[in-house]
């Protein structure tokens, strides 16, 4: 992929603040309220300041205006950097939601708040409604004076704590077919009636549980139209799936650095544990692979910025599936290379394999992806 000169300048500056801000452990540990934590509020506003998180949104809302490519850029060099900006990616991809469907008001709200620091969430899954989200059963109620009445419980919603706004699909019909009577409704964190509780897990503070009782919005609170939010998602596919694919990549790639470092450095049996046959070669399967997922990643961001309205369902299933899968199997990898090491928390290894492993799971597992590319061909 040949990138321009000024896309080059953006991967050298990116480069050049994730060295400077958080190049160490000492410094990546000191970020964020649990050592390697996944956000940073401060280090956000940073990023916020230099213009960096409207890199791909609309320049009236003070975004930079730049297309997909160089939004897998920035996922792809903070993800390399360890850069704790894990709010960034539902903050981008809730945006381009509102960018697509929402109103003059909702778009600045939303789009303008991501771009000035906010945090967005979306919030689809529930405890029966996961891989099958279009079985949710949250439910909208239009109310007599035209605003709406909601009541549901949605799980493993990526940064809700931190979010401003949650972009909340809800059932509003539930007469027809499950994909349809679905509404998007726009939502201020700080309504009354919602409650995040976090749910632990191996990565920290990423995902909770977010109850919504007896929550009332306004009747201009619906983004888009009223029963259309599956093929509003729909149309978000492209961003949402190649945008997890970017931030894989990023992390295989520093995988595979650390890796390679290590296995350079370590003298076993008199030489470099990197220079025996057996190592020498499964890095060289592990490069082959990351090599393939970023010319996956990349070519679908350059149709996608050439044919912005078209959809590339396989393609984005494709890069999802093997960014992350590739993402996964380098840290396992790298953790076998480095041996005890590789399983101590001194090292970044452990977290590389937390942060990857969920990575198959999260925005449609590598089972769906798999389905999805197959019926792609009548099958």
């Amino acid at each position: 992929m040949a990138l321009t000169a000024e896309q080059q300048d953006f991967v050298t500056a990116l480069r050049d603040f994730a060295r400077r801000e958080c190049g160490t452990r000492e410094q990546r540990d000191a970020l964020t309220a649990e050592p390697g934590g996944p956000h940073s509020p401060a280090l956000y506003a940073k990023l916020a300041e230099l213009g960096w998180l409207g890199v791909c949104l609309p320049a009236e809302y003070g975004g930079a205006g730049g297309g997909m490519t160089d939004a897998c850029l920035f996922l792809r060099e903070t993800a390399r950097g360890l850069v704790p900006c894990g709010g960034f990616v539902t903050s981008v991809i809730t945006a381009k939601a509102y960018e697509r469907f929402g109103s003059p008001a909702q778009r600045k709200a939303a789009v303008g708040g991501a771009v000035g620091g906010q945090v967005l969430a979306i919030a689809m899954s529930e405890p029966e409604a996961g891989s099958d989200v279009a079985a949710l059963r949250c439910k909208a109620e239009l109310r007599p004076d035209g605003g709406w009445l909601v009541n549901g419980h949605k799980t493993w919603i990526s940064n809700a704590h931190l979010a401003e706004y949650i972009l909340l699909v809800a059932r509003t019909d539930a007469s027809g077919d499950k994909h349809q009577g679905l509404t998007m409704f726009h939502v201020p964190a700080a309504t009354a009636g919602i409650e995040v509780r976090g749910i632990e897990t191996m990565g920290g503070r990423e995902v909770n549980d977010v109850h919504f009782t007896d929550v009332r919005l306004p009747a201009d609170a619906v983004v888009g139209t009223v029963g259309e939010a599956w093929p509003q998602l729909m149309a978000g596919l492209n961003a949402e799936r190649l945008f997890l694919a970017a931030n894989m990549l990023g992390r295989a790639e520093r995988i595979f650095e650390d890796t390679v470092a290590y296995v350079g450095a370590r003298v076993q049996f008199g030489r470099p544990v990197g220079t025996f046959q057996a190592l020498r070669h499964r890095l060289a399967d592990l490069a082959t692979e990351i090599e393939c997922a970023r010319l996956l990643v990349f070519d679908l961001a350059a149709r996608c910025d050439a044919e912005p309205e078209r959809l590339f369902p396989r393609e984005a299933s494709m890069a999802k599936l093997k960014a992350t899968e590739t993402a996964k199997r380098a840290a396992l990898e790298g953790m076998q290379m480095m041996g005890g090491y590789g399983y101590a928390t001194e090292y970044d290894m452990e977290r590389h394999l937390r942060a990857t492993v969920v990575s198959t799971v999260y925005g449609g597992t590598s089972e769906i992806q798999r389905d999805i590319i197959g019926r792609s061909y009548g099958l």
